[in-house]
Parts: C-alpha cells; structure tokens; sequence
C-alpha cells in the first residue's frame, strides 16, 4: 500500500484524519501537540517536514517509521 505511506510531505491534519487518535498519540509523542478540538486551521495544514523545521516535531524520521507501522 505506497499510497497509505506518509511521507515528510504528508500534511499534520492528514495524519489525524487518517490514523484518528493513533495519529494524535504519535504526534504527540514526537512533540506536536494537535490540541483540545485541533482548531488552529494553519498549523493542521503544515507538513509534518514543516513542522519539524519549525521545531514543532522531534524526530520525524522516527515519527515517520511509527506512522507507517514501523514504530
């Protein structure tokens, strides 16, 4: 299933719609905090390569192993 990887280019909200709360808990553990109700509209459109940079996520080659089933 390649088309289910996600990638440094997958966006933040793709993750959370994708993988629900499994997603959320993987974020969070990465650092990212998606927060009450996930309302900042600009942030769950970030990639999760953005947010990185941004030093919103620790280890996002980690975070891609989990996400993908790896982790």
């Amino acid at each position: 299933m390649p088309d289910q990887q996600f990638g440094a280019d997958s966006k933040v909200v793709e993750v959370v719609q994708r993988l629900g709360d499994r997603g959320r808990d993987a974020l969070r553990r990465h650092g990212y905090e998606t927060g009450e109700g996930f309302v900042d509209v600009l942030s769950q459109y970030q990639t999760l390569e953005h947010a990185a940079r941004q030093d919103r996520i620790r280890d996002l080659g980690g975070l891609l192993k989990e996400l993908n089933g790896a982790g």
